[in-house]
């Protein structure tokens, strides 16, 4: 599967962090379904909508973007779901927790739309 045509769900609870992270879904080719500001509301639209991709921010109030990952693993409807963590969180226990949660990618902030574009398009490869 490419981008192009892909469907993507975004969570992230900073407003200007949603805002250039869809900069970068957008130029990688998919179709935006829905951003959201935690955790909760964010499982509730990727169970519904069953995007290609998820992106999620680690730090959101109530569930973490980690729980968002672990429940997208245990759910048989979600298997082909791509899930990046966009974090600050730099160190390798960071990294690891997150790909322990069932990221396929675990990128850290700041980022650039343009490369963050780059990693959603090699993502769906």
């Amino acid at each position: 599967m490419t981008a192009e045509g892909a469907t993507a769900v975004i969570a992230d609870d900073d407003g200007d962090i949603r805002s250039l992270v869809a900069i970068a879904v957008r130029r990688a080719g998919f179709t935006l379904l829905a951003e959201h500001g935690d955790g909760a509301s964010a499982l509730e639209s990727i169970v519904t909508l069953r995007p290609d991709l998820v992106i999620l921010d680690v730090s959101m109030p109530g569930m973490t973007g980690l729980d968002v990952a672990r429940a997208i693993r245990v759910d048989p409807a979600l298997t082909s779901t791509r899930i990046v963590i966009l974090s600050a969180g730099v160190d390798a226990g960071s990294h690891d927790r997150g790909i322990d949660a069932g990221a396929d990618r675990y990128l850290t902030k700041p980022f650039s739309p343009r490369e963050l574009a780059a990693h959603l398009q090699e993502v769906m490869q």
